[in-house]
């Protein structure tokens, strides 16, 4: 079950309210699904200030972490930071409240310096990861944390990738057929997707880059341009890595509209896709749908290790669509 933002909220201050907030969070969602937002709405309730305040990193007993090195990872030394504000005592009835952005992105060492945290979380203390990637997280982390899944608000609009997705899929459906061919056909048509993002972005860094160097290359010394290549390099493949999850996300919601048309639940996720995503739950068993699901799952488990990147997609797509 996913929350939309809104709802999310009125359940973490109804939670507050009965006194029975757990002590950490898990935040989960696709780029516009409003993780932290919701995230600074609470912790503004919490401490009696502005969500504006928090998103500033300015509010009080509020302490934000995110990616700052220059390869975009959270590294110890943040965690540790983190780790010595929570201990100080809160002025007032305030909470201590920890949020950490882009939290699938913290090093390893981090990672278990963390885990040492959500084991003995400092005595009022609330601790809130904001991710896109839950299962980029070690599990040690992901099973100390209460889960809180958004989807994407219906008020962000789909990418023109995410469009282009959609009508393949709706085009597959209409072919009675399934087998290796049309399989391939997806992965490839995924992959190509995936390559126009890919580019995309780097235009868009490579444009920055240039500005930058035209700016500053007579006022810094020679090392500067490769920190920022570097930083750009890094930060390409975070917004690749996330778009890629809005993309696979897409997927996902195909799927849930295919398993609610086969067990009869209203509601279809993807209004524009009903008639395309009925048509498949009419092939399917349900126990074949959710198989497909879990195929999905799996293939997105793997996206996110060193696994290539096209040979994935193959193998996944070979398992849900065929």
């Amino acid at each position: 079950m996913s929350f939309s933002a809104d709802s999310a909220l009125e359940y973490l201050q109804r939670a507050h309210k009965k006194n029975r907030l757990a002590h950490a969070y898990l935040i989960s969602g696709p780029a516009g699904s409003g993780k932290s937002d919701v995230a600074a709405r609470l912790a503004a309730a919490l401490n009696k200030t502005t969500p504006e305040k928090v998103l500033r990193a300015q509010a009080p007993d509020v302490f934000v972490t995110e990616p700052a090195s220059r390869s975009r990872r959270i590294v110890v030394d943040q965690i540790r930071s983190l780790e010595r504000a929570l201990q100080l005592c809160a002025a007032g009835n305030r909470r201590k409240i920890g949020i950490i952005r882009d939290a699938d992105r913290m090093q390893t060492q981090a990672a278990n310096a963390f885990l040492k945290t959500l084991e003995e979380p400092p005595q009022n203390s609330l601790l809130l990861l904001l991710t896109a990637l839950p299962e980029a997280l070690p599990e040690t982390i992901v099973s100390r944390c209460l889960s809180l899944p958004l989807r994407t608000s219906s008020e962000v609009a789909p990418s023109p990738q995410e469009m282009e997705l959609l009508r393949l899929l709706c085009a597959t459906a209409e072919e009675e057929s399934r087998g290796i061919e049309k399989a391939y056909r997806v992965s490839q048509g995924i992959q190509g997707l995936l390559n126009s993002i890919r580019e995309q972005i780097r235009e868009k860094h490579a444009a920055a880059l240039k500005r930058e160097e035209t700016r500053y290359r007579h006022t810094t010394d020679g090392g500067w341009l490769g920190e920022r290549e570097g930083y750009y390099k890094a930060l390409t493949e975070s917004v690749y890595r996330e778009r890629r999850s809005r993309l696979i996300e897409t997927l996902f919601l195909w799927w849930a509209d295919v398993l609610r048309a086969k067990v009869a639940k209203a509601g279809r996720l993807l209004e524009r896709c009903a008639e395309a995503t009925e048509k498949i739950a009419a092939q399917l068993k349900t126990a074949a749908v959710l198989k497909r699901i879990r195929h999905l799952e799996e293939m997105r488990d793997q996206l996110n290790t060193t696994a290539q990147e096209a040979l994935v997609l193959e193998v996944g797509c070979l398992h849900i669509f065929r």
